[in-house]
């Protein structure tokens, strides 16, 4: 017998559509959302966008700022770090205990031949988004619900951290290789290699991510 999948609230579903759009790089960090353009594009009612406001701000994706409106969060250097640990716990594990067979290999194939494609196009940005669903075939190997539930959150606040380096090409240029190695170690059958290959992958990402981070945050005369 299936169980039927839960039907999403309509606040569920715009919140849905909103991370979604965070995800593409649609609202970058520190942008203030307007309430009435954003009402009218997701066609609801802004009482309606006024609760989803407060479901996104509390999961810490928006802030509300007295008489001046509601804003795409700033993450903190404390919160990616956090991040990239929770995403060494995940994406490697994942990795060494996966089988080669597994059906999300197709979806992370799928992510770097995207990721080919955008980079010969120059769609740097679209490269970042091919990259995170690279990512989330890689979660989807532990066969977890859970797992993929919160990561689909975790990269939300890692798009956002994103969002604060203004040189997408420099981001995200370095992993579209380093991704395909990944997936050929993945693929045949070398385990614990492709699992020592994202720790390192990760690793590089924090650092290039922190270092940017600061001194973008150090530029702007704003406490880390």
């Amino acid at each position: 017998m299936t169980t039927a999948a839960p039907t999403l609230s309509l606040n569920d579903r715009v919140a849905d559509q909103i991370r979604e759009r965070i995800v593409r790089g649609e609202f970058q960090p520190g942008a203030r959302l307007s309430e009435v353009a954003l009402s009218e594009s997701l066609d609801i009612s802004r009482n309606t966008l006024r609760e989803v406001f407060r479901l996104l701000s509390k999961e810490g994706l928006l802030r509300h700022v007295p008489n001046r409106g509601v804003f795409v969060a700033i993450p903190s250097m404390a919160s990616i770090m956090d991040i990239y640990r929770v995403r060494r716990m995940i994406e490697c594990q994942a990795l060494a205990q996966a089988i080669p067979q597994h059906p999300a290999r197709k979806e992370m194939r799928e992510a770097v031949d995207a990721q080919r494609a955008l980079r010969a196009a120059g769609k740097w940005v679209e490269v970042g988004t091919a990259n995170m669903r690279f990512h989330k075939g890689v979660v989807a190997l532990a066969d977890s619900e859970r797992l993929n539930t919160l990561f689909s959150h975790l990269l939300v606040e890692l798009r956002l951290a994103f969002g604060m380096l203004s040189d997408a090409e420099f981001l995200h240029a370095p992993y579209i290789d380093m991704n395909a190695s990944m997936l050929e170690r993945f693929e045949a059958g070398d385990m614990k290699r492709a699992a020592e290959m994202m720790h390192d992958y990760l690793t590089h990402s924090e650092r290039v991510v922190l270092s940017v981070y600061a001194r973008r945050m150090s530029d702007a005369g704003m406490e880390l």
